[in-house]
């Protein structure tokens, strides 16, 4: 599995998107399910109006490659010739992973992109977390919180984009991500993650400024980058745990 998912999803965050978007499912089973919605809209605009007519085919030819359905990148890997692994781990991971692309108006280049882990139970997630430690995976940093199926753990620090910004220090120059604050604050526009429970939601203990109750089923994180890159941050309420149990 290395390198392949990894590349793949540090592509989606350098395109330099405005908005990420996560929905963490929690099921009842003590899986979970995770979707990232990536809109690249406004880059992608300037991208195209930058590009002289004559490039543009030649420019954004690989976007093409992206499907507009739900594809495993298992599906995708072997379509393309690059599926290199025997290994039943990582094809059942691989197999779980599935992304797509949104275009608008008929245009080649897409306008967002979005990628889903399909019920990872523990036993997946700690293949990724073993993964994780070599290879960054750009994903949103709740993934590590612990659920059993009824209460779900918050450890609030990982409210924060450190796998982000090690993924793309993994991908760029020691030039380009010199000033990594700077290029979060430029690139980064809007970061959030709802957490949604398939039973009611019985009781939240802990809180934090950046997380609130939207509904009986869910709950938003909604990450403030100024605060986070600020060296003496001021928070109301910053409780090092949060639990959540459901009914």
């Amino acid at each position: 599995m290395k390198k392949t998912i990894v590349l793949f999803l540090i592509s989606l965050f350098i395109l330099q998107s405005c908005t990420i978007n996560t929905e963490m499912i929690y099921h009842k089973d003590s899986a979970s399910s995770v979707i990232t919605d990536v809109d690249t809209r406004e880059f992608m605009a300037e991208m195209e109006a930058m590009t002289p007519d004559s490039l543009k085919q030649e420019k954004f030819k690989d976007m093409d490659r992206f499907p507009t359905i739900w594809t495993s990148m298992y599906d995708l890997l072997k379509k393309e010739g690059k599926l290199k692994t025997e290994n039943q781990d990582t094809i059942r991971i691989l197999k779980k992973f599935f992304l797509k692309s949104t275009k608008a108006d008929n245009k080649p280049v897409p306008v967002g992109f979005s990628f889903k882990m399909d019920h990872f139970t523990p036993n997946d997630y700690e293949l990724i977390k073993n993964f994780n430690k070599d290879e960054k995976l750009p994903l949103d940093q709740n993934f590590l919180n612990t659920w059993d199926g009824k209460t779900l753990v918050i450890n609030t620090d990982v409210f924060n984009l450190k796998n982000i910004e090690e993924a793309i220090q993994s991908k760029g120059s020691k030039e380009e991500t010199a000033n990594m604050e700077g290029m979060m604050m430029m690139f980064f526009k809007n970061i959030g993650t709802t957490l949604k429970f398939e039973n009611k939601i019985k009781s939240i203990t802990g809180k934090h400024d950046w997380l609130k109750q939207v509904d009986d089923y869910s709950v938003r994180i909604q990450y403030d980058l100024k605060t986070i890159y600020d060296k003496d941050p001021k928070l109301k309420n910053a409780d090092k745990k949060i639990v959540i149990v459901t009914e």
